[in-house]
């Protein structure tokens, strides 16, 4: 009996073989149409694929989306880097070039002031109170640097030291508002014409000029520099340039509004300019208080 079982799953076996290849050699032979079991069989097939591979091919784009999210995310703040980079880079490059320039021009102007010893010197320190009047550098004692020294730019006279400490020093503008901060000097032109630097008019952003004679010929365009007769400042240093001539208030003076060739509001770079030339006794000069330069 169990040989007989054993016998007929092997002709089971062989039969269900022998129909397979036969249904395979069926399926390969050229036909214009499938049966209607293979037709299902595809149909079948094809619905299931596209039912799987849609999901699949939606997880795998998502997943790609996040990987190219990420590449982009590392990429910008790469590049967020570099920028801030090349803004520092410009930046700096700004601060050599503009400093080189300033550097260029004093030794320029070195050589014109040759009668004179020039302190170099840095800008350490200002009050947004009062920038138009006062400025700190550092140089002090130390260096020679003494009260009522001019201050100068490569560009003009700025103002004068009004003390000076071991290792810096404050600047007295010719911007500030001070009536004591008087400075003798003359108008180039066909003769010269002296005067005294006495006040500021913040309005315009002009020196004041005044004690100029009625009858003298001033006109705008005109150079105005130190004329080395206050005792203090040496002769020559550039102060301005004439824009406006006006009768004072009682009409006996005149008053020219100079525009000043340095730049107040910028200041980095300066030049303390210690006179060579022996000074003069001040009590010979002025019988009060009032300070002169």
């Amino acid at each position: 009996m169990p040989q007989f079982f054993l016998n007929k799953r092997l002709i089971i076996l062989l039969v269900s073989i022998i129909i397979l290849v036969a249904l395979i050699g069926f399926s390969l032979r050229e036909r214009e149409r499938l049966t209607w079991p293979e037709q299902f069989v595809k149909d079948s097939t094809g619905w299931l694929q596209s039912l799987v591979s849609r999901p699949v091919q939606y997880v795998a784009g998502f997943i790609e989306n996040v990987d190219d999210l990420q590449d982009t995310y590392s990429e910008n703040k790469e590049l967020k880097s570099r920028v801030e980079d090349i803004v520092r880079l410009e930046s700096e490059v700004y601060r050599l070039k503009r400093e080189n320039t300033e550097l260029r021009d004093i030794l320029g102007k070195t050589e014109s002031l040759s009668q004179s010893d020039l302190i170099h010197a840095s800008v350490m320190g200002r009050n947004p109170d009062r920038w138009n009047e006062l400025i700190i550098i550092n140089k002090g004692t130390s260096d020679n640097v003494k009260k009522n020294m001019a201050v100068i730019t490569s560009k003009g006279l700025v103002g004068k030291i009004k003390t000076a400490n071991d290792f810096s020093s404050t600047v007295q503008l010719l911007s500030a508002m001070d009536p004591k901060n008087r400075i003798s000097v003359v108008t180039q032109g066909d003769s010269e014409v002296f005067g005294f630097v006495e006040g500021f008019d913040d309005e315009k952003k002009l020196l004041k000029v005044k004690k100029i004679p009625y009858e003298a010929k001033v006109k705008k365009g005109q150079i105005v520099i130190t004329s080395g007769l206050g005792g203090v400042f040496p002769e020559g240093l550039l102060v301005g340039k004439i824009v406006e001539v006006e009768p004072d208030q009682y009409g006996l003076n005149q008053i020219a509004l100079v525009k000043p060739e340095a730049d107040f509001y910028g200041i980095r770079e300066v030049m303390v300019v210690k006179r060579l030339m022996m000074k003069p006794d001040r009590n010979d000069m002025v019988d009060d208080k009032e300070e002169e330069l």
